[in-house]
């Protein structure tokens, strides 16, 4: 929103610098009497002297005289100070007597004034189209968001392509995760990438999630990097993580410890584990203490240093029960031991007595965290309400744990599609390592009715969990779930952990 012929020191707090700006009348008695005189232009400098006088009645009248002699850029300024000033009426008609000259500031502020205050969503579409069809990136984007509230899919992807080409990176993102929900992962690639080359940071940390799940861990790399040098927390900790596992402790402790300190718990946690790792137990503490109250495992980790480290077993029954209300079974068992050493009692304790749904402690796989991950993103985009990204790791993981878990015992008749790199025909022997990725379609189906019988579970419950699972693997195949569905999926996958006696 610009004030059209103002100084760039105006005094009008909210009016930003001149759209054309221009020198001051120096001689102001003539220009008042030009203006007197019906001068338009001279009326419409006066308007903007006042104004930086903030003088704003005077402005508002100067204008005024402008604008009916016929002054696009006054009537501009008067929607402008109505919009201010909350007339809206007023507002409105001073923009659209500027934009139907074909002025595309206007134009996108009475667009802007009819959605914002009058809830006019045809109105404001129509007043975008005109602003963005004349060259305004900012319209463009205005109304492919718009297109997108209004379910315009085509829409929305046309004015989010005008704007990306015309050089807005956020609808270049926006593209991206349009073809991500729609399945066409190659769009999303492209335009992530062309936004993160301009220096989209959000851009390059969801490319590099992308490139994650196609197990592409280079090129994942190099855009976490890119995303990192802009202080984008989620890619110190995914460059942590690499690391982690290259066995480059230092490199993953200095990763975690920069997404920590940007408040990611999950980095703190992690970062205690290196210094674990690297029998740095006061450092381990340090990071453990930092996160313990609301992540578990912290506080699992710190309560058993505290034992080990310093005898403190108050302190550790402390953490230790925090954990435990939260599912952790191995906390679960520390706290029935310090208990009864601490003149505590196990039947006093409600997390023991009826213990909550088990925490999911198993670590996840790199491939799975980025798929729960840009699915939980894709969600959030526009506001809308999604599950934690943990909470769909554990629906993924535990459905690759129970086919394993089946495969590894024998069970009669397990229907798999096997993993990607080969199928497995029937029952093995010994363990299934990887993330069972190949049982789609029919399979899928196979299991669902194989641990129905198996467990004793409802089948229509099992199955809903293989269609949420099958939808974060496959993204375009079904809306992403939301809170409530995933809530009822989780009890389903505990249920099935009990049942196989898994963590």
């Amino acid at each position: 929103m610009t004030l059209v012929g103002a100084a760039e020191t105006t005094a009008w707090i909210g009016i930003p610098v001149s759209r054309i700006p221009g020198p001051l009348e120096p001689d102001e008695a003539d220009l008042l009497g030009r203006a007197r005189d019906g001068d338009r232009e001279a009326a419409h400098r006066l308007g903007r002297l006042c104004a930086e006088r903030d003088d704003r009645l005077g402005a508002r009248h100067w204008w005024e005289r402008a604008a009916q002699a016929g002054n696009v850029d006054s009537a501009y300024n008067l929607g402008l100070w109505h919009r201010m000033h909350g007339t809206t009426d007023e507002a409105v008609g001073w923009f659209e007597a500027a934009a139907a000259t074909g002025d595309t500031d206007a134009a996108t502020n009475l667009a802007s004034l009819l959605l914002e205050r009058r809830g006019d969503a045809a109105g404001a579409r129509l007043w975008f189209e005109r602003a963005a069809e004349n060259g305004s990136r900012h319209a463009a984007r205005r109304l492919a968001l718009l297109c997108e509230d209004q379910g315009d899919g085509m829409g929305a992807r046309r004015w989010h392509f005008r704007a990306a080409l015309d050089g807005d990176l956020r609808s270049a993102h926006d593209l991206g995760f349009l073809g991500y929900t729609a399945g066409d992962e190659a769009e999303a690639s492209h335009w992530w990438e062309y936004a993160a080359r301009g220096g989209h940071a959000e851009a390059a940390y969801h490319l590099a999630l992308l490139l994650h799940t196609a197990r592409d861990e280079k090129g994942a790399e190099g855009f976490y990097r890119l995303a990192a040098r802009a202080d984008h927390p989620g890619a110190a900790f995914r460059l942590g993580d690499l690391a982690l596992r290259r066995g480059d402790l230092r490199t993953a402790l200095a990763c975690f410890e920069r997404a920590a300190h940007t408040g990611s718990q999950e980095a703190s946690r992690m970062a205690g584990l290196v210094c674990l790792r690297l029998d740095d137990r006061l450092s381990a503490a340090h990071w453990f203490g930092r996160s313990a109250a609301d992540d578990p495992e912290a506080a699992y980790r710190f309560g058993s240093l505290l034992v080990s480290e310093h005898n403190d077993l108050k302190g550790a029954r402390h953490w230790f029960r925090r954990a435990a209300e939260r599912g952790h079974q191995a906390a679960q068992a520390e706290l029935r031991k310090v208990l009864p050493l601490t003149g505590g009692c196990v039947e006093t304790e409600g997390c023991l007595l009826d213990p909550p749904p088990p925490y999911w402690t198993r670590p996840a796989e790199p491939e799975q965290a980025a798929r729960a991950e840009l699915a939980v993103a894709a969600a959030r985009r526009r506001g809308d309400a999604a599950a934690e990204p943990a909470a769909l790791v554990e629906i993924l993981g535990t459905w690759d744990l129970v086919a394993r878990e089946s495969l590894s015992r024998g069970l009669p008749d397990v229907p798999t599609g096997g993993p990607v790199d080969g199928p497995v025909d029937g029952p093995v022997d010994g363990p299934v390592d990887g993330p069972v990725d190949g049982m789609v379609g029919g399979a899928v189906g196979g299991m669902v009715e194989l641990l129905a019988r198996t467990t004793g579970l409802h089948l229509a419950a099992i199955e809903h969990l293989g269609l949420v699972r099958a939808t974060l693997l496959r993204p375009g195949t079904a809306p992403w779930p939301t809170p409530a569905e995933v809530e009822h999926v989780l009890g389903t996958a505990r249920d099935l952990r009990s049942h196989f006696g898994l963590r």
